[in-house]
């Protein structure tokens, strides 16, 4: 569902804009559409990337290898 919003420009920068919108054959209403819900999903993947990244700087890094005591390590025949 839509809702209209109110914004208020300085009528230097509304002129601007609708020349803008204008040569990209839009308008003022859908290219801010367009440009918030670009920031929004921005935002989103942001937070889920964050997330995964805390949560793995919470586990500990699997490198591989064997697991070797100092004694096993060290014993010369």
């Amino acid at each position: 569902m839509k809702q209209n919003i109110t914004l208020a420009l300085d009528k230097h920068v509304l002129k601007e804009a609708r020349a803008f919108a204008a040569r990209r054959g839009t308008s003022i209403s859908a290219m801010l559409a367009e440009e918030l819900r670009k920031a929004v999903a921005e935002e989103a993947l942001y937070e889920r990337a964050k997330a995964k990244a805390l949560a793995q700087l919470s586990s500990p890094f699997r490198l591989g290898g064997a697991r070797v005591n100092r004694e096993a390590l060290h014993d010369r025949p």
